[in-house]
């Protein structure tokens, strides 16, 4: 028997809150939280299949290959076991581990992407805004503190046009991330909605980065 909406979201809530409270700040509860929130916000504008969206963005980081060796394959491995054993049809489930399995910025460097939905793109939507404006740049230094990189060193220059495996192997200093991630995002939103919030977000984020330089530089 399959089960119900409301519990299938429940049951997942609670799993996820269970698999991550020891989770580095940036990657934890609250992050999948708010975009599970941005998920639901933007798909009332959007024509998506809502239990998917939701699954999708719960289970999105459930093992975020960055805290496992880079192994690209436990998330959707561990949300695919999981759904399976609340009897969730087989069709969700596919489509919700493709969209983790593809969602990720590090994909955007693939010319060719094996994978595409209109829920994947809102689900990106929501987790792309938790990676700019105010939260966007906490998240940036918690994970930069986390890591023990610099905040910032004038000598590194970000690296405009790096690979996949480069952006996967990057240990630049913090403040490098902002042009190497953070400002290509606005310009790569795939919703209405997304592109909206994210405008607001992105000047946020360049009106800290002119402050920043300005105290660095002893000017302010």
């Amino acid at each position: 028997m399959e089960i119900s909406e409301s519990n299938i979201i429940d049951a997942t809530i609670s799993f996820v809150k269970s698999e991550l409270k020891n989770a580095e700040g940036g990657h934890d509860w609250f992050h999948i939280e708010r975009v599970y929130k941005n998920t639901l916000l933007i798909a009332k504008q959007e024509d998506v299949d809502r239990t998917v969206v939701s699954l999708a963005a719960l289970l999105h980081d459930i093992a975020d290959p960055k805290f496992n060796n880079g192994d690209e394959t436990i998330g959707p491995r561990i949300a695919s076991e999981f759904l399976l054993k609340h009897n969730v049809d087989s069709e969700i489930i596919e489509h919700v581990t493709q969209i983790i399995e593809n969602m990720s910025f590090k994909n955007s460097f693939d010319l060719n992407p094996s994978f595409s939905s209109k829920e994947m793109d809102v689900v990106q939507d929501a987790d792309r805004l938790d990676a700019i404006g105010a939260i966007g740049i906490a998240r940036c230094f918690n994970y930069g503190g986390f890591k023990d990189r610099p905040l910032y060193n004038p000598e590194i220059k970000p690296n405009l046009n790096m690979t996949k495996a480069e952006y996967k192997a990057a240990k630049a200093p913090t403040i490098n991330h902002f042009y190497e991630k953070l400002l290509l995002l606005k310009d790569q939103m795939n919703t209405k909605t997304g592109k909206r919030i994210a405008l607001e977000r992105h000047k946020y984020m360049e009106d800290f980065l002119k402050q920043f330089y300005a105290e660095w530089k002893g000017k302010k």
